[in-house]
């Protein structure tokens, strides 16, 4: 019933639009529409919203309100902070995450057992240009994850630079032999989607090396994998060859890319000094860490959603991956809040090694294929704690419209797009050994090689509002696929 406040503004409203024509009843129509939307309790207008809008509301309500998520990262940033795997902080992480899931009181929580690589990054890194007038010039540097160590008291060369693996052939030996190769190749600006200027450099750090030792170098230097132009140098992995040579390799932060360029342009005899301490260790023992809400229907079909735990040794892998796996544990959080009891099990794994290994997921996967688990679907969330955009899916036709035709329920500036093809790396190998269907989350992409792999990935980096967004979007959607499934077979 109206309180006589309502009734008077609804009966000025009526009298309002008797003397004008048709356009201005359609007007003054839409203004009473308005003005009841305004002064109508909020639970009052929640009655006209289908279930399924009242619940992705609750959902984005509860995430937004609390910031729990939020806090929960930061304790994992500053209570734990680096996680390489193998290393004492991975170990710790293993720890503080099963804690977090038993005290959430999910109905299974549990550790998975697996071995992963353990390097150690050692002292910090010199590389300086000498031979030249100033002197010498120190540029600041990261070994690339996984590389080897100079001799210990560092090695000193001439430099070449490129701008492709492929120039590295195209120069031979007589130019590279006993040369420094500097990998010169700038992420490309011009990309909207980040992603792609990422993809577009990445080679020169992960496969440079190898290239550049198949013709005799003695180091390499790399113009970091980043779309900012401060002078943070961004680590990431390497991939050696086997049957070539190892030799160690640095990335430089943008701007002493920049000072080297312009040196050897001014002075091409000036040569580059390095030095690292990195150093491989024995294989050591980690785990995933997992956490499950069992299903009341179909408990035996389960939904993935998952984050990678571990993240470089140079910075608190905020938002890789702290960012996804806070996603994954706050989507299993926020259903037992809310009291949304899952058709399907979900279940919340957060993998180690997947930085410089992938030894999480290959795991994964395995176990699931030895023991005949069905995965329904994966979703992973590994780019990052920024405003949510959309999701992109690796699904049937028919089950991709069907997502699809979800996109209204989310609140306009989140999610607003589901590509075709789409998952994760620690996914990927449940994808290809069970023929699991996958999902991965895209948030805004205009920072994220920002702070990709760099020391300035820490909780202070991360948004409040854009990571509860992010989980509040990530949480809709699993609610969506367990209450409808993939084919649109709801509960009766």
């Amino acid at each position: 019933m109206l309180s006589p406040h309502q009734g008077n503004i609804l009966g000025i409203a009526r009298k309002a639009i008797l003397p004008f024509s048709l356009s201005f009843i359609l007007a003054a129509t839409l203004a009473v529409a308005l003005a009841i939307s305004a002064i109508f309790p909020r639970e009052v207008r929640a009655q006209t919203q289908t279930e399924d809008e009242q619940t992705v509301t609750a959902i984005f309500n509860e995430r937004l309100t609390t910031g729990e998520m939020y806090y929960l990262l930061e304790d994992l940033c500053k209570s734990i902070g680096p996680r390489l795997s193998g290393s004492e902080g991975a170990e710790r992480a293993v720890a503080w995450a099963k804690e977090v899931m038993e005290g959430y009181g999910f109905d299974r929580v549990y550790l998975q057992e697996v071995m992963v690589p353990h390097w150690e990054r050692g002292d910090p890194e010199q590389v300086r240009i000498v031979d030249v007038e100033e002197g010498m010039i120190e540029l600041r540097a990261l070994a690339i994850g996984g590389s080897v160590p100079t001799a210990p008291t560092g090695i000193t060369a001439p430099v070449v630079v490129v701008h492709s693996i492929e120039e590295v052939e195209e120069l031979g030996r007589d130019a590279i032999e006993g040369k420094i190769v500097f990998y010169n190749r700038a992420f490309d600006q011009t990309v909207i989607g980040t992603g792609a200027g990422y993809g577009g450099a990445v080679g020169q750090r992960s496969a440079g090396p190898s290239q550049a030792a198949k013709y005799g170098a003695v180091g390499v230097v790399i113009r970091s994998v980043a779309s900012n132009f401060d002078d943070a140098p961004h680590t990431g992995g390497l991939r050696y060859l086997a049957d070539v040579e190892r030799i160690p390799a640095a990335a430089l932060g943008f701007q002493s890319a920049d000072r080297l360029v312009r040196v050897l342009e001014e002075q091409p005899d000036a040569r580059l000094f390095m030095h690292l301490s990195s150093k491989w260790h024995p294989d050591a023992l980690s785990h995933n860490v997992i956490g499950e809400i069992r299903g009341s229907e179909r408990p035996d079909e389960i939904i993935l959603v998952g984050g990678h735990l571990d993240s470089w040794d140079v910075a608190e892998g905020a938002h890789d991956d702290g960012a996804g796996s806070v996603h994954a544990i706050g989507v299993l959080r926020t259903f037992m809040k809310l009291g949304i009891r899952p058709r399907h099990t979900i279940r919340a794994v957060l993998f180690m090694n997947e930085e410089n290994g992938l030894r999480g997921g290959i795991k994964y996967a395995e176990v699931a294929k030895e023991t005949g688990e069905k995965h329904l679907i994966a979703l992973e969330s590994d780019a990052g704690g920024f405003s949510p955009r959309g999701f992109g899916a690796s699904v049937d036709d028919d089950v991709l419209e069907r997502f699809r035709s979800w996109l209204p329920l989310f609140p306009q500036n989140t999610i607003s797009y589901i590509n075709k093809g789409g998952g994760g790396a620690d996914i990927g190998p449940l994808r290809r050994e069970t023929g699991t269907p996958t999902i991965g989350f895209i948030p805004d992409s205009q920072r994220a090689f920002d702070y990709h792999h760099a020391p300035t990935d820490v909780f202070e980096a991360v948004n409040r509002r854009e990571l509860e967004l992010g989980g509040a979007s990530i949480a809709s959607l699993i609610y969506l696929i367990d209450k409808y499934g993939l084919k649109g077979e709801m509960a009766q």
